[in-house]
């Protein structure tokens, strides 16, 4: 069974054992700590048999929603927990008045693109040299909220 829940201070050394595992440029235990002190930010974790297995995180910017990172254990990818976080991660931005939530995702992550798009998220643009080690580009994707039953 998987639980989707809001992040809390004792999921940090999980979650930055699952950043370090899927980032070439991982977030500290002391950024992912002052998000969570953040009152424009909500982080979520993914518990899977009692195990934390992802998380993602979501800032409110002016009713416009920053995904700023999603990340599963490696062994459990492929699984649906992603789409499961990003779901609750729509859910929640609905409730908070957020209207359309955008991210970036590295060009060659197709397997994410792929994930996003049948979620509906359309990709509109290119950030030249946003990831660095290695140096690529972005696609920036987003997410429209108020368009979704017209």
């Amino acid at each position: 069974m998987l639980i989707i829940r809001k992040m809390n201070i004792l999921d940090i050394e999980a979650v930055v054992m699952i950043e370090e595992e899927n980032f070439s440029m991982p977030w500290s235990k002391t950024d992912f700590e002052d998000e969570l002190k953040n009152p424009k930010a909500m982080y979520f974790v993914a518990i899977k048999n009692g195990e934390l297995v992802g998380f993602s995180g979501l800032w409110n910017i002016v009713n416009e929603g920053n995904i700023t990172n999603i990340a599963i254990k490696k062994q459990y990818q492929q699984q649906g927990i992603g789409t499961k976080l990003v779901e609750e991660m729509i859910e929640r931005a609905k409730e908070d008045g957020i209207n359309a939530l955008t991210l970036e995702v590295r060009v060659s992550n197709k397997r994410a693109q792929h994930v996003y798009e049948k979620i509906g998220f359309e990709g509109v643009g290119i950030r030249k040299s946003f990831y660095q080690q290695p140096n690529e580009d972005a696609l920036i994707m987003w997410y429209r909220i108020l368009e979704e039953g017209v």
